[in-house]
């Protein structure tokens, strides 16, 4: 069952060979505080489409993947040109596979991650952040690497403050939306890695409502996962929420970019963002006795005996994040 844990984007994304040195000491760039950082766009993306489980601020015994550091601490060295890490990063990302894999004792610990759509350019752009500045690192890491490895490891670069004021509401919108996917993601997937598919129906039945009021509390905002085909019924989208559904669906299917949708009422906004199925979703939303087992789909017609969230394939739109908040 733990080759069903998702490791987002990067477990194993090199390949042996080494490209031709670089001045890595040009990346030792010493920023004052009288100098203005620009936040880099891969920052933001590396946080919304990777920190559901790669997150360095999730305590170790309940991660479901290693922290972004540890990529970097593989994969990059005196060595190792942008150019390397870029297109070594994005072969292993867009046909992830366990043949390519040299993180061995993280896939044995956490499985291989599933495909998911990327699109290349922000793929690109983490690469990027991930190359050229310096990432958060949980504490206990420097000693965990130095009593396994032999040698040091590389986190050098330009260092951006997590701080950014004058947040947009899209930018607002999509933190609240992605701090909640992150503390549900967590808790599914390590209920998956413990007990199995099964025991995480039983969570969804009965916590994932309390994890998504608690993270809208905590932001002072109201937070709901909507759908067009709900497996509870307390998660049916409205007439509003359908069409933006419906739009959803047709830019996913001309490949065209994602982006939130905002819009002003009042002293309020309303956010709305995709959710995307990935394979290991098809689990428990996939094709029934193909992808849904048939214990799994004996437990869901006892828990919704309503369902309609089957039949879903990878990289579909299984329904959205419908979040309101105060301007």
């Amino acid at each position: 069952m733990k080759k069903l844990i998702a490791l987002l984007a990067v477990l194993s994304i090199f390949s042996c060979n080494q490209a031709k040195k670089n001045n890595y000491s040009k990346k030792n760039i010493k920023i004052t505080s009288a100098e203005k950082v620009t936040v880099p766009p891969g920052k933001k993306l590396l946080e919304t489409k990777c920190f559901v489980c790669h997150n360095s601020s999730t305590p170790n015994d309940e991660r479901v993947a290693p922290p972004m550091i540890a990529i970097k601490a593989h994969y990059i060295n005196e060595n190792t040109s942008e150019e390397e890490f870029t297109n070594n990063f994005l072969n292993f990302v867009l046909n992830p596979t366990k043949e390519n894999a040299v993180m061995r004792g993280a896939v044995k610990r956490f499985g291989i991650m599933p495909y998911q759509k990327f699109e290349e350019q922000d793929l690109k752009k983490i690469a990027n952040y991930l190359y050229n500045y310096k990432i958060e690192e949980p504490s206990w890491f420097k000693e965990h690497w130095e009593s396994k490895q032999s040698k040091s490891y590389i986190n050098t670069g330009k260092k951006v403050s997590d701080i950014q004021s004058n947040k947009t509401s899209e930018e607002i919108g999509l933190e609240y939306a992605m701090k909640t996917k992150e503390t549900l993601g967590k808790n599914l997937m390590g209920a998956i890695q413990k007990k199995g598919t099964l025991h995480a129906l039983q969570f969804c039945n009965e916590k994932a409502y309390k994890l998504t009021d608690s993270m809208a509390t905590k932001f002072n905002a109201s937070i709901k996962r909507v759908s067009d085909k709900p497996r509870n019924l307390n998660n049916t989208a409205n007439e509003e929420e359908l069409t933006i559904i419906e739009g959803y669906k047709k830019i996913m299917n001309n490949n065209e970019p994602i982006r939130p949708i905002t819009k002003e009422i009042g002293n309020k906004t309303k956010f709305y963002y995709p959710i995307i199925t990935n394979s290991m979703c098809l689990q428990c939303h996939g094709t029934p006795n193909t992808q849904i087992k048939s214990e799994t789909l004996k437990e869901l017609t006892l828990l919704y005996p309503t369902d309609k969230a089957q039949g879903y394939d990878v990289n579909q739109v299984r329904g959205i994040w419908s979040i309101a908040f105060k301007n």
